[in-house]
């Protein structure tokens, strides 16, 4: 009776037990997160690729050639609904379609060889160009800056490192599931992608190489606040950070079919000069909505800034030039005599400024500008404090250029690739520099630094963003009175270099006698020799005398003026620190440290010793 009982309620129990709730479909998102996801696990598997610095770059040309296939489908249909005809871009049989579409297509060694030989068997059973070498062909085909030149200098510095064709017939198989027509796939894959980009960001740190992060680019484009119509710049794009935030700050703007086609075609502009950041930034603009990236190839510091005129000059530049790199002697000659220098950046900060827009110039198909170009500039503290060719430089840009915001970022912003301090630069033609503004961006409260596991926040900059239009001096933010510090330096510095004037100017005016005495004595004879000698060398001794004192007094000089231009200033407003001190400063700091730790060490010596006899 009871085990039947039992049996009873057990069988109640299942009677009335809720039905399980079917599982909720995935969203796009998780569709394709898991897709990339079982990608890069077949990728992890294949014997020829190196971690994400071979795998992302693999993907990327796998996704964008899917991408393309897609595009031009998209614009075939487009074509035949007008009634007209359709010229690809890409022609069978190397279209996506024809050899990568079908799950059970090419594969194995065929399938290598076909994407990476000069010469192979094709889908169609004929002999012609492998994939990669008919890529590198379109070159020739289109107009200078057309998409197939496009594409041909994307793939010029592509190759295929997967030494096994089925795992790669399995990662084209699962790109396949990606439908590149559909915006919201497209939406969604291109965050996915930026997410895989500071992947590749971490991984290619180690040699060199890295970007900026996503919170600074944020806010340098939100405050230079670029405008439909304007013309955007990064000289030094490499995945093209700074135009993909800069075409989703503009992307509101539009409203109409020919504001569209002025954003999509006359607005965004950049140049990278290596082969792999130079496919991942026309893969990234790519999927960000940017249909026809216009993304030069090649270095930007081989154009002589001499010849950029009004026509090629620009509204906005926001950029990131490399940090510590140093350029040839070819490269160094681009640029003015008493400006040529090694350094990359203060390179890179001439022709950011020379390629500034000048007031009242002619914009090509437009009116003449009513504002100078203005730019925002990551650089290194060494900047801000360097001298020489670097104050030279600086000495242009405030006297041409208005420098009116320095944002000093803190310690580790760039971890971990390197604990450089870094310092934004806001300025715009239209000179002279009258004040300039310090804003110290702080470290969120008990922490000494950042680093690649708690790295800086946008919202940090919050703070940031609400005084930059209602500035006020207070904790993080002052000014600097430069035009008076200028004319007081001028002003004191006058009368030195006046001197040092004059006094070369004696030196030249000695230069006549001398000569004539020097005739004078080929000439003399041997009796009157002496004499004539004995007056060239006082005469000559005054002439040094004068060209010492000329040096004398310009270095006085000098000393007076050029020390302006060192912008490493420390917040008059901040806690007494050592962030920004003078190295002569840190060094007695450390060395009073070092006395007052071997003066407690004594203490202690001594006071064990007590103990000890004790």
């Amino acid at each position: 009776m009871a085990k039947s009982a039992t049996k009873a309620i057990a069988s109640g129990e299942k009677k009335t037990r809720a039905p399980r709730k079917a599982k909720a479909p995935l969203t796009t998102r998780e569709n394709l997160s898991a897709l990339i996801g079982s990608a890069r696990k077949i990728l992890r598997k294949d014997k020829g690729l190196n971690g994400d610095v071979d795998r992302l770059p693999l993907l990327t040309w796998v996704m964008f050639l899917k991408f393309l296939d897609d595009l031009e489908a998209v614009h075939e249909e487009e074509a035949e609904l007008d009634g007209k005809r359709y010229q690809p871009i890409i022609e069978s049989p190397y279209r996506w379609r024809d050899w990568a579409a079908r799950d059970d297509g090419i594969t194995g060694d065929e399938l290598l060889a076909f994407i990476s030989q000069e010469a192979a068997i094709r889908v169609d059973g004929t002999i012609g160009k492998g994939l990669f070498a008919y890529l590198r062909g379109l070159a020739g085909d289109g107009e200078k800056g057309s998409q197939r030149e496009v594409i041909a200098n994307v793939f010029k510095g592509v190759q295929n490192r997967m030494v096994s064709g089925y795992l790669l017939r399995d990662i084209i198989n699962k790109i396949n599931g990606i439908h590149f027509s559909a915006s919201e796939e497209i939406h969604t894959l291109s965050h996915l992608y930026e997410s895989m980009l500071r992947e590749m960001r971490d991984a290619a740190g180690d040699s060199g190489e890295f970007y900026t992060p996503r919170p600074v680019v944020r806010f340098m484009v939100q405050v230079t606040d670029p405008r439909l119509g304007e013309t955007v710049l990064d000289p030094a794009c490499g995945t093209g950070g700074f135009l993909v935030e800069a075409y989703d700050h503009i992307a509101p703007q539009v409203s109409t079919p020919d504001q569209r086609r002025v954003l999509q075609q006359n607005t965004l502009l950049g140049q990278e000069a290596k082969p792999l950041p130079y496919m991942l930034v026309q893969m990234n603009l790519l999927l960000h909505g940017l249909e026809a990236p216009q993304i030069a190839y090649g270095n930007t510091l081989e154009r002589r800034i001499n010849e950029i005129g009004h026509s090629e000059r620009v509204d906005v530049i926001l950029t990131n030039p490399p940090f510590g790199g140093e350029e040839e002697a070819g490269i160094k000659a681009n640029f003015p005599p008493n400006m040529q220098t090694a350094e990359t950046t203060l390179l890179f900060l001439q022709y950011i400024m020379r390629k500034l827009r000048v007031v009242g110039a002619p914009v090509p198909g437009g009116k003449p500008a009513d504002r100078g170009g203005r730019a925002a500039v990551v650089v290194p503290n060494g900047t801000l404090f360097g001298d020489g060719i670097s104050a030279v430089i600086k000495e242009e840009m405030l006297k041409e250029f208005k420098l009116h915001t320095i944002v000093r970022l803190p310690q580790g912003v760039f971890a971990p690739y390197t604990d450089i301090p870094a310092n934004l630069l806001f300025f715009e033609r239209g000179g002279p520099t009258d004040t300039i503004w310090y804003y110290e961006l702080p470290l969120p409260a008990g922490r000494k630094k950042y680093s690649k596991t708690a790295p800086l926040q946008f919202e940090e900059f919050t703070p940031a963003l609400a005084w930059w239009n209602a500035r006020e001096e207070g904790p993080q933010a002052w000014k600097v009175d430069f035009a008076a510090k200028r004319a007081a330096a001028v002003e004191a510095a006058t009368p030195l270099w006046q001197r040092a004037e004059s006094e070369r100017n004696a030196a030249i005016a000695l230069g006549k006698p001398i000569r004539e005495l020097e005739q004078a004595i080929q000439a003399a004879a041997n009796g009157q020799k002496t004499e004539l000698q004995d007056r060239l060398k006082a005469l000559k001794s005054e002439q040094q005398a004068h060209e010492q004192a000329a040096k004398s007094a310009q270095a006085e000089g000098d000393a007076l003026y050029w020390p302006i231009y060192n912008l490493d200033l420390k917040n008059p407003n901040a806690k007494a620190g050592l962030e920004h001190a003078d190295p002569k400063d840190l060094i007695a700091v450390m060395r009073s440290h070092e006395a007052e730790v071997m003066r407690l060490l004594g203490e202690i010596e001594a006071l064990v010793g007590v103990e000890g006899d004790e």
